[in-house]
């Protein structure tokens, strides 16, 4: 396979990311996700680590602080290849919902994928930070 076909599928497996998140499609998006894979963010105080332990993460925030994704767009993009692992980074602005009332939130993100067995990409890594433009 050719760098511009695996950077292609690398990019086409974010955006679903992006898509399913942006939605709120919660099986679609922790589905683009290694079981495996760790997860670190802002405000979180621990790392998680495991796509179980984010799901158990993101149902707390939904039953206790009646969180919702309502929409989420990625700018800025970097896709670097290193043979069957690929880092993307983008810049999201996220309009979700809670029990507080609707937001937009600038952030900045990073997602590791490995390439499977079967040729897909799963991300194996995340780590959301806020976006020091968006202060």
């Amino acid at each position: 396979m050719n760098e511009s076909t695996a950077i292609g599928e690398v990019r086409a497996a974010a955006e679903a990311i992006v898509a399913a998140y942006g939605t709120h499609r919660t099986d679609d998006y922790f589905q683009a996700f290694h079981p495996a894979a760790t997860f670190v963010f802002y405000s979180s105080p621990e790392r998680l680590e495991s796509r179980a332990a984010f799901h158990e993460a993101w149902d707390t925030w939904v039953r206790d602080d009646g969180f919702r994704v309502l929409e989420c767009v990625s700018a800025d993009q970097l896709i670097q290849l290193f043979g069957d692992v690929a880092v993307f980074m983008h810049r999201l602005t996220t309009r979700l919902r809670t029990n507080a009332g609707e937001e937009t939130v600038l952030e900045r993100e990073t997602i590791v994928f490995s390439r499977q067995a079967d040729g897909s990409w799963l991300a194996v890594h995340e780590h959301l930070s806020p976006d020091p433009r968006g202060e």
